[in-house]
């Protein structure tokens, strides 16, 4: 039980609680009728106890068969018609991108991979003490079949307790200029945004955004993450500082800039330092501020620590890079996009490929791992541009050590460019994306045979995905920085 200015709850992590459940769940030795998945089964305990362990992320080799054996269980005790990972919940029959599929996953909660686990658990909670309100956090689409099969157990068990929804995807619905709210009479209400200070104003406080407290893990369990120690995760800011790139979602969709004042954000976390004790720290900006990367570089927390960067001319300096890496900074991810500067500048990424340049090579000679994320198939590329972009990754494949290859998704926020013509994927009502004709007939086809084809074979890109934490990818990539 906890207590926050004056509101007694409780927390629930049910994404880390479900795929322990199914893990151990003894359904998969019974199903287990080869050599693969009776070696995971044998080495579940111990393997989940290796994830536990920095000495594995010593060993890629070991680190990815752990990976790849727990993931063996996950999909043994998969029913047909169904299919989860670590990361993903998918059902044949219901999809999350329609409202009425997740409406039907809250009438029938009962037919949800997880319903042992949560109708257990959270009977547990609900008989532990008196509970009026519960609030969902939904991020993630892979999260939405199982949320509302939670959301319509609640409301058939607990019919008394209000129902609050919120969380990125919830956020990104609620964005959409065609919202119409399908989920009325099922969920009280739905948030956009940071929950804290809409949830503050329902329970009745009528305080200011000032007085907010800072983050509090102590009901999260240390050993209850597949990671080597307790991660901690903080928000410095919402929103992008940035905030011009066409494109771009949090723009889409409205989303305002708001920071933690520099120093509040360097009290918060060494505070939380010392309360968690974490192996690494996850700044979950969209961008850190260059006020904040000062900060960071000039106090050091004694905890190593990641997060998104924009290329600017900060990190073209030698001497700053160096500083944040004495200041624990083990890994930059950095949305670099293009390697064609005519797309970057139609994009209005407000990069050049001339300082990306500097900034890699430095982040290597200071030591600092880099996480490139490129995206294809974008309204301002070609075929040509796309080869830009794969002599730029090749030239400068020393100086990266992970990549992230996407392609393009035009979001239903967007305001599409005139020379553009769109067009649905599909009839669900809830997809976040659009479908478009390219101008330069760089559709998704010609870019995904490119990528198979092309980028991804070439050796020195081949060498840098080989590279990238199975899964995990860049949540665990830290600990592999060299």
């Amino acid at each position: 039980m906890l207590c926050c200015l004056g509101f007694e709850h409780r927390l629930l992590d049910a994404n880390s609680e479900g795929l322990l459940y199914l893990l151990r769940t003894p359904l998969a030795s019974q199903i287990a009728k080869d050599t693969w998945t009776r070696r995971a089964l044998k080495n579940i305990e111990p393997n989940i106890r290796a994830m536990r362990d920095p000495i594995l992320y010593r060993h890629r080799d070991q680190y990815k068969r752990a990976v790849r054996d727990i993931g063996r269980i996950l999909a043994s005790v998969t029913p047909q018609g169904k299919a989860v990972s670590l990361v993903n919940y998918e059902d044949q029959c219901l999809s999350p991108l329609k409202s009425r599929d997740l409406i039907t996953a809250a009438e029938r909660p009962e037919m949800n991979l997880f319903y042992p686990y949560f109708s257990q658990r959270l009977e547990e909670l609900f008989s532990s003490q008196k509970i009026t309100r519960v609030g969902l956090s939904l991020n993630y689409l892979s999260q939405a079949l199982a949320s509302f099969a939670m959301l319509g157990f609640i409301r058939r068990r607990f019919p008394w307790a209000s129902v609050i929804l919120g969380g990125g995807l919830v956020t990104s619905w609620l964005s959409n200029p065609g919202w119409k709210d399908p989920f009325s009479g099922l969920v009280d209400r739905l948030v956009a945004g940071p929950g804290e200070y809409p949830l503050l104003s329902l329970l009745g406080h009528q305080g200011t955004e000032m007085q907010a407290p800072r983050p509090e893990y102590s009901a999260f369990s240390r050993e209850g993450y597949l990671s080597p120690g307790f991660i901690l995760p903080y928000s410095a800011s919402t929103g992008c500082y940035w905030n011009r790139c066409a494109f771009c979602p949090e723009k889409a969709e409205k989303n305002n800039y708001l920071s933690v004042p520099v120093k509040h954000v360097l009290e918060d976390l060494g505070a939380l330092c010392q309360t968690t004790r974490p192996s690494l720290i996850h700044i979950l900006d969209n961008a850190i501020s260059p006020s904040l990367l000062g900060a960071l570089s000039k106090n050091s927390m004694g905890i190593p620590w990641y997060g998104f960067a924009r290329v600017t001319p900060l990190l073209a300096d030698l001497d700053f890079c160096m500083e944040l890496r004495k200041s624990g900074c083990a890994m930059l991810k950095l949305g670099i996009e293009s390697g064609d500067q005519h797309v970057l500048d139609a994009l209005q990424k407000g990069i050049s490929l001339e300082t990306a340049s500097v900034v890699l090579q430095n982040l290597r000679r200071a030591g600092i791992g880099t996480y490139v994320y490129l995206i294809f198939g974008t309204p301002a590329e070609s075929e040509k541009s796309a080869e830009k972009t794969l002599a730029f990754t090749v030239k400068h494949s020393g100086c990266i050590d992970f990549l992230n290859l996407a392609i393009f998704n035009m979001s239903v926020c967007e305001v599409h460019p005139p020379d553009v013509e769109t067009r649905s994927f599909s009839d669900a009502d809830l997809s976040l994306y659009t479908d478009f004709v390219h101008p330069n007939g760089w559709d998704r086809r010609r870019v995904r045979l490119f990528l198979e084809k092309k980028f991804r074979r070439h050796h020195s890109v081949a060498g840098i995905l080989s590279n990238e934490p199975p899964v995990f990818t860049s949540n665990h990539a830290p600990f592999f920085v060299r």
